[in-house]
């Protein structure tokens, strides 16, 4: 009997445990999402299932003091997780709260330096992702075309919140330079450009027709409402749009002037202390900076001697890789995922598990139930996007994907087929989908979707671009043995390169590096050309931990695998190693590093 009491008792409290705790899960994935509705309708298909009437939503507008509102919002919540004890938790729900933890006291750190983080940054900032959200936002109904035009009539109210923000910035010193401001002014400019909108083929109009064509295929509207959408939805573009836009870029050039330092973060008050902890909250790794430079420089020196040998093997290498290589067989970019799709099962595991209504049974369902589309970016999103990126779906249905590839960044063969693998198989399409079914299956809260590990998600993404250059070679190798030396050549020289950038990262911002210094590195080896040199120091001022997020996240995962090899012995295979991280992460790296000692051979 009183054996029979004391596991009532426990089972009693560990399952009141679980409850309290995924009611405070899914509370706070609701609260997350419901503050942007652009988010919302990017995170899940059918928002109604959450209880949430997406009508109801609106921007976020940023209002006086609220930047250190938000700083005590992130230390309350942290404060209610800590009121859980982990140990009376699921081991489902025991890693959510480590991971929750670990995020947020990362994110209350990097968020306590008020005023730092800049939502217009000339590469990633607001002004040039809103456009792109909007261009994809999904239209699958009458409800969803309201939603959208209710969004493009709230811009003036959420770009004025910005303004609002950057004039508080400004007044704390820390507005960004001349430099910068130009570039983000000339993008209001051009991204709301009125001739274009007049004309009737600004990509916000293109974009929005075609989604209105397939109501009209699936019956939804008849061509009469679909020319009334149309309208409304030209006429808000026309008139609170872009005169948003012009404000904003009219309201910045007035703020001109107000940030005086044009160099990285180690010039500005707490700089350096902000720089080590949003460094962490990028990347997931805990090393200190000396340790992280040491493994940089490491891997730099290493892959560095790894090229000159390689020359040293093949003289005319040189002009190999000035050529316009052909070696790369033509391949449409859809069967280049194909391909990879079809290359990678020996190596990493198959999406077994889709979403309801399909067993768990092997690839075969799954993946054939996976679609992506290859888009390209729209000629005036160009110059201001990346060379590709993922748009990941919705977590209720990852059905339907979408890469884009920049036109002016990724040209030749075989740097679209690593892009491809870097973005789609095995990387972010195929990680993101993956996770999204692996926690289906084991029933864990929504909340672990949107927290965001981004050296994880871009490390992972960096090593298995990096390791699809093997891929490349077994196309290519047959007809073109001498490509076995060009792609490795080409895949020290991207390692060499980004890992170079990334020790600039810390140098310029943690260092203080100035422009004259970096100019001098660059030049000792090997670049010659003043204005690259310039471009390249003046985005890493503007990116702060970009490069690190991609590279040291890949560097924090080969170390993992040292370790598994290590601890696991003749039981490590790649398969293995990869099915260890793709069902732990995202995650930070002391995490999937303590995980990983738990593990046995």
């Amino acid at each position: 009997m009183l054996f029979f009491i004391l596991l009532t008792t426990f089972l009693y409290n560990r399952l009141n445990e679980d409850a309290r705790f995924e009611k405070f899960t899914e509370e706070l994935f609701k609260s997350e999402l419901c503050s942007n509705p652009i988010n919302l309708h990017y995170t899940l298909s059918d928002a109604s299932k959450y209880g949430i009437d997406e009508s109801s939503l609106t921007l976020p507008v940023y209002h006086a003091g609220e930047a250190l509102e938000n700083m005590d919002k992130a230390d309350e919540v942290l404060i209610s997780l800590q009121k859980f004890h982990p140990e009376k938790l699921s081991s489902v729900n025991q890693y959510t709260y480590i991971l929750l933890s670990s995020y947020l006291t990362a994110s209350k750190e990097s968020s306590s330096y008020l005023y730092y983080d800049e939502p217009l940054s000339p590469s990633s900032g607001i002004q040039s992702g809103l456009p792109l959200l909007l261009s994809e936002y999904r239209i699958s109904s009458v409800a969803d075309i309201k939603n959208y035009l209710s969004i493009l009539s709230q811009i003036p109210s959420y770009l004025e919140g910005i303004i609002l923000y950057e004039q508080e910035k400004a007044d704390h010193g820390l507005f960004m330079s001349d430099a910068s401001v130009n570039k983000v002014i000339d993008q209001c400019v051009m991204l709301m450009d009125p001739q274009q909108l007049e004309s009737g083929n600004h990509f916000l109009e293109t974009t929005f027709a075609q989604r209105l064509d397939n109501l009209i295929a699936n019956g939804i509207i008849n061509e009469s409402e679909k020319q009334a959408w149309l309208l409304e939805n030209n006429r808000l573009l026309s008139t609170i749009v872009a005169p948003a836009y012009d404000k904003l870029a009219d309201e910045l050039t007035l703020l001109k002037g107000s940030g005086n330092i044009p160099q990285g973060l180690a010039y500005y008050p707490d700089g350096k202390e902000y720089y080590q902890a949003n460094l962490r909250l990028t990347t997931g790794s805990y090393r200190s900076i000396q340790e992280i430079k040491e493994m940089l420089v490491s891997d730099f020196e290493k892959n560095y001697t790894a090229m000159i040998l390689l020359f040293q093997k093949q003289p005319d290498l040189n002009y190999m890789l000035a050529d316009n290589d052909t070696s790369f067989p033509e391949l449409s970019p859809e069967d280049m995922l194909l391909k990879l799709q079809s290359m990678i099962t020996d190596d990493y595991p198959a999406i077994t598990y889709l979403a309801e209504n399909s067993s768990a049974g092997g690839s075969s369902s799954a993946e054939k139930s996976i679609r992506c589309s290859v888009k390209y970016v729209d000629e005036y999103l160009a110059p201001y996007s990346a060379p590709a990126f993922y748009l990941t779906p919705p977590i209720d249905n990852a059905s339907e994907n979408i890469i884009y590839i920049n036109p002016l960044d990724t040209t030749d063969g075989l740097t679209l087929f690593t892009t491809l693998a870097h973005e789609g198989y095995p990387g972010h399409l195929y990680q993101t989908v993956y996770h999204q079914n692996y926690l289906q299956a084991v029933d864990a809260c929504p909340l672990r979707s949107i927290l965001y590990y981004g050296g994880y998600v871009e490390g992972w993404a960096m090593y298995v671009e990096l390791n699809s250059y093997d891929y490349a070679i077994r196309l290519a190798r047959d007809a073109h043995p001498e490509a076995e030396t060009l792609y490795m050549a080409e895949k020290l020289n991207r390692q060499i390169q980004l890992c170079l950038y990334s020790l600039l990262d810390i140098i310029i911002h943690y260092e203080g590096a100035s422009y004259e210094r970096v100019n001098t590195i660059l030049s000792a080896i090997g670049f010659t050309e003043e204005e690259n040199i310039h471009d390249i120091y003046e985005y890493i001022v503007e990116e702060p931990c970009n490069y690190p997020k991609y590279y040291l996240g890949y560097l924090e995962i080969e170390s993992l695998k040292r370790n598994a090899k290590t601890i696991w012995g003749d039981s490590y295979t790649p398969y293995r190693f990869h099915t260890f991280m793709l069902d732990n992460g995202p995650a930070d790296f002391r995490t999937l590093d303590r995980l990983l000692m738990l593990t046995h051979a």
